[in-house]
């Protein structure tokens, strides 16, 4: 398989060196720092495997790296999917896959904005990996693998079951096929989840710094449940209106297992793999301040949280906590 794989970020290392390690495929890289790539690369799983792989090409054009190739996957941030889409526009066949490694941050939207109407998409309703870099364009830990991945695929016709077959061979994992695209775009996990904590945190914040970084889950509030049980309300009330399986987003007290914001707060804040994750927060010499250039506000405000409001206006769903939210983390991300 011929594949271009557009980004330079963990996930982006992790997916070039699992697929390029299949003498199968060849994989060539779209990335604005190609001369800090190597030609090899190696990625190390939790299971002591090493998947060592050698790519084709590396280059900031796609008039080099994406014509020809068979599946183009974008692992990329949102707020440069969009641009990418554009740019790699003019070099798709008609039969190249393109597809995006994460998928709440508007791809299939973008996707059916800027690209030709045949073009095949494909997406992930969640990431397959958990990725490190470990030295930029030459290797990367593969932190944790997924039991099952879920992807949408269009159209959906026969390709869509060979292209799910060979996802699930090619990323080693068993990968189920989606009934719609709404079922990766939208999701409750981080534009509601971050976002709720986000506002809970430093919605009264008048610039005074910290003493310290707060533990984004550890130190979870029962304020910040409140918030989140009425964001994912309204999110299930727009999904009634949507073409989907809701059992494929269930309603988040039941995600974690919790009957009411009490619970919820003591399950969130007792997950061991959050554990460590700290707030996106910048050390100034005065103290720890909000980072509002962090992808917890760049990504989930404009791209996750817009995308899940703009359906609930075409639906005429209300959202008062959403848009209480939206409000002001676009405010914050536009300062």
């Amino acid at each position: 398989m011929q594949i271009c794989i557009c980004g330079g970020g963990s996930l982006a290392h992790v997916c070039a060196g699992v697929l390029s390690s299949d003498t199968n495929n060849s994989v060539s890289i779209l990335t604005r720092r190609p001369s800090e790539w190597h030609d090899s690369i190696e990625v190390f799983d939790p299971n002591g495997r090493t998947f060592t792989g050698r790519l084709a090409q590396i280059s900031a054009s796609p008039a080099e790296v994406v014509a020809g190739a068979e599946v183009v996957l974008l692992c990329l941030p949102g707020y440069a999917i969009a641009e990418v889409l554009q740019q790699i526009k003019p070099f798709l066949s008609a039969h190249t896959f393109v597809g995006s490694i994460v998928c709440s941050t508007g791809f299939f939207f973008f996707a059916h904005e800027i690209l030709a109407p045949q073009t095949p998409l494909f997406g992930f309703q969640r990431v397959p990996f958990i990725a490190r870099t470990i030295h930029y364009g030459e290797s990367a830990n593969l932190l944790g693998y997924k039991n099952e991945v879920a992807v949408a695929i269009e159209p959906h016709n026969e390709d869509a079951e060979a292209l799910r077959q060979w996802i699930e061979k090619a990323f080693l994992t068993p990968t189920r096929l989606l009934n719609h695209y709404y079922e990766v775009s939208l999701t409750n996990s981080n534009p509601i989840l971050h976002t709720s904590r986000l506002y809970s945190m430093w919605k009264d914040w008048k610039g005074e710094p910290f003493s310290t970084n707060t533990p984004f889950y550890r130190d979870w509030t029962l304020e910040a449940s409140e918030i989140l049980i009425a964001m994912d309300e309204e999110f299930m009330q727009l999904l009634d209106h949507l073409p989907v399986d809701k059992r494929q987003m269930p309603p988040l007290l039941e995600y974690y297992e919790s009957t009411d914001a009490a619970s919820l707060t003591r399950k969130i804040a007792s997950i061991k793999a959050f554990e460590g994750i700290l707030s996106p927060m910048t050390e100034t010499p005065e103290g720890w301040i909000p980072d509002f250039k962090s992808r917890y506000f760049t990504e989930d405000f404009p791209y996750g949280l817009q995308f899940i409001k703009n359906l609930a206006q075409e639906h005429d769903v209300a959202t008062p906590t959403i848009d209480l939210v939206l409000t002001w983390g676009l405010s914050k991300v536009k300062q």
